[in-house]
């Protein structure tokens, strides 16, 4: 069996059974029931996927995968395509927004080349998964071919694997590639589906003219792009992103092996969904740390039923949102784990 099919039969939704021995606990600690709110909420989440009656994260990572697009050509991004490169250096040297935020919750920061049009040879702590050198100009052809997708999808399976033979408990997307909120814009509008002007923002900072262009490019590649967008896969392979592909493996490989995903912002979430279409259980197993400023992650939330642990109006990327949701959910479990019982105190409730 194929690693990808492989990898969609271990996934299972989460058992009832330890929602409820979880709610039991929360119920049972010196406060009214449900007081907390959605702490208590994602405390539950997180001992129902660790299946443990008192469940460790203190082992975690952040996988920033790194993809170019070649519908850059078409002037969809304020930023020119050789920023993802320099961006690329400067999460090795430990100076982005990602590393600062990684480091205040004791997260690795793991930079993976799935993508990246220019080959960095010799820097040092770039995991080197290339699988094709930037996607294809999606407005005109096919970003990549389906064995190139199911390539990148198995390197971010490989890393969950690897994460989980290190014992992390919880894992958490990011990305890198000047361009990927068209690709995210155009799978999300067929993957939802839903109006493609409703998802498609600003970016890295484009005005109105700039949307309204980023529109049309976008409602090219899904028109040329069409016959191939059938499945999740031939979506994700005719107009994704090498780097989403690998946040989608990752998905897929977290929720296999009972690790917390926290997904990022909008691009991490285009790939989440290919990974939900792919197998809807690996949805339990999903943490959606904020909601972006991206309109078409408003969309995302609205559409599938979920809410997502902050808005903070960020549209950075990297996987910094996921950061800062780590810090809430590493809260959640904590009140689980050490606050008293109305028994250890003498307490009867009611009484």
């Amino acid at each position: 069996m194929a690693i990808i099919e492989q990898t969609l039969a271990h996934i299972r939704p989460v058992s009832s059974e330890w929602r409820m021995k979880a709610q039991e606990r929360l119920d049972s600690l010196t406060k009214p029931k449900g007081s907390l709110g959605r702490l208590e909420e994602l405390a539950a989440r997180v001992v129902a996927v660790r299946e443990e009656e008192r469940p460790s994260l203190e082992k975690r990572e952040v996988f920033v995968f790194v993809g170019d697009h070649g519908v850059v050509s078409d002037g969809v991004s304020a930023y020119p395509q050789e920023v993802t490169a320099l961006m690329v250096n400067n999460f090795l040297s430990g100076g982005a927004a990602i590393n600062v935020l990684a480091r205040s919750v004791g997260a690795e920061v793991s930079v993976i080349d799935v993508g990246m049009k220019e080959r960095l040879a010799g820097a040092e702590g770039l995991i080197d998964r290339n699988v094709r050198r930037g996607t294809g100009n999606i407005a005109v052809e096919r970003a990549m071919e389906l064995s190139e997708a199911r390539s990148a999808l198995e390197a971010g399976i490989e890393m969950a694997s690897r994460a989980h033979a290190e014992g992390m408990a919880m894992v958490a997307t990011g990305e890198m590639g000047i361009g990927n909120t068209t690709p995210s814009a155009a799978l999300l509008s067929v993957l939802l589906p839903a109006d493609i002007k409703a998802v498609t923002g600003k970016g890295t900072g484009l005005d109105d003219e700039g949307v309204r262009h980023k529109i049309q490019v976008i409602e090219k590649a899904v028109s040329v792009n069409k016959p191939a967008s059938n499945d999740p896969l031939g979506a994700l392979a005719a107009l994704g992103g090498l780097e989403i592909a690998g946040i989608c493996g990752l998905c897929l490989g977290g929720a296999a092996h009972r690790m917390l995903v926290v997904v990022d912002g909008f691009i991490s979430t285009a790939g989440a969904l290919v990974a939900m279409r792919l197998n809807p259980a690996v949805t339990d197993c999903l943490f959606f740390a904020h909601q972006s400023s991206e309109s078409g992650h408003r969309v995302f939330f609205e559409k599938e039923g979920i809410r997502p642990i902050l808005d903070l109006g960020m549209r950075l990327g990297e996987g910094t949102g996921a950061a800062l949701a780590m810090q809430v959910i590493d809260n959640s479990l904590k009140i689980y784990n050490e606050m008293a019982t109305f028994e250890d105190v003498g307490i009867t409730p009611g009484a």
